[in-house]
């Protein structure tokens, strides 16, 4: 694919690098890359690759843009909170660079859709925050036979690798199945470092360059793990595993399944349900399940707080009656469901989770928790 005169220009550092000339990129132009999410990884990917001049871009994301995003989102800005994602990465990635194609898919990958989507595309990049969409997303690039560039974050810690080559791993190959779901916690809960995912993005943007362009070594049955507390890498050998069940000598993973696990009901409140109980002065016990650090930095101003890792054995400090009502919050929503599980497990008949957690209750009230004309 022929460059214009812009992009010579815009692409000359580049172009100078004898790995990559003129040849390498109009290669780059020429190709395309799924993103998975367009959240703390998918922005610096998408955001380096749409600059090195990559052709084409799809991007799956059906989210909008929360505050609680920005610090790590880099894609977005105030001005798109409470828009979908994908209007503000299309916006960004065009005043970025005018050549590349940005194409949206603003759905829930699932298993009716995503070999469709993803055969579109040269590689897949991973940016997902979940195990359904995690497995899903190897699945389909393992039967597609394209190559998954995966990443994931977790507090100070990073990991990438690639997976799907026919002589190296998948992500079976190491995980074989899928945990249960809810069982590990997701940024929201367990909190990042913001400049992390914008590190393990930028290694996954490398990666795909370096295939896209064939030079360099890609992290295939490798992965590199990166600790920022300490600033120690590591690269460690993953081999792949003849008895994969679905890469392996004999596979018996030949079509697609959805990973989202049913949860039990639980019941729920609204931050406009719970506003209404305060106005009209009804009676409910707030029990906050955060660690103590959480509450610390910002109240509901909850009867008791008690994190969900103490409650088993700390149920006889709720002093409510087992029929009273109890309102249950966390920062996001999760914890809480969990919350409530254990204390119907215990008697109590009327708890119910805070919606969204503390998060959805600041966004409704523009985050001003000490305002006086504020319920809580």
């Amino acid at each position: 694919m022929m460059l214009s005169r812009d992009e010579l220009l815009r692409y000359s550092r580049q172009i100078s690098l004898n790995e990559i000339g003129l040849h390498g990129q109009e290669k780059l132009k020429a190709s395309s890359v799924a993103i998975i999410g367009a959240g703390g990884l998918g922005s610096p990917l998408a955001l380096y690759l749409t600059a090195a001049g990559v052709g084409h871009i799809g991007i799956v994301d059906f989210d909008v843009v929360g505050v609680s995003n920005l610090h790590r989102q880099i894609l977005h800005t105030n001005e798109f909170i409470g828009i979908s994602k994908l209007d503000s990465a299309l916006a960004t990635l065009k005043s970025r660079n005018p050549h590349s194609k940005i194409t949206r898919h603003d759905v829930r990958l699932n298993r009716e859709n995503v070999l469709e989507i993803l055969s579109n595309y040269d590689i897949v990049a991973d940016c997902s925050d979940n195990f359904a969409t995690r497995y899903l997303v190897n699945d389909a690039s393992v039967l597609l036979n394209i190559l998954n560039v995966y990443g994931s974050v977790y507090q100070f810690e990073g990991q990438v690798s690639v997976f799907g080559d026919p002589d190296g791993p998948c992500y079976r190959c190491i995980h074989p199945n899928p945990p249960s779901a809810g069982l590990i916690p997701t940024c929201a809960e367990s909190g990042v470092l913001g400049v992390l995912p914008g590190l393990i993005g930028t290694l996954q943007a490398n990666e795909i360059l370096k295939i896209l362009l064939g030079i360099g070594t890609p992290l295939i049955g490798r992965m590199a793990l990166i600790d920022m507390l300490t600033s120690e890498w590591q690269i460690i050998e993953i081999l792949k595993d003849p008895d994969c069940p679905l890469c392996g000598e004999s596979p018996t993973i030949t079509s697609l399944t959805d990973y989202e696990e049913p949860c039990p009901t639980i019941p729920v409140i609204t931050t406009t349900e719970l506003n209404l109980l305060k106005r009209d002065r009804l009676p409910f016990f707030l029990l906050d399940v955060r660690d103590k650090n959480e509450a610390a930095a910002v109240s509901m101003g909850a009867d008791l707080q008690i994190p969900l890792d103490e409650l088993s054995e700390k149920l006889p400090e709720i002093s409510v009656g087992y029929n009273d009502r109890v309102i249950v919050h966390c920062q996001t929503g999760l914890r809480s469901r969990r919350a409530v599980q254990l204390l119907q497990e215990a008697g109590y008949t009327q708890c119910m989770s805070l919606d969204g957690g503390i998060l959805a209750w600041m966004d409704q009230y523009s985050g001003k928790m000490n305002d006086p004309e504020l319920p809580l």
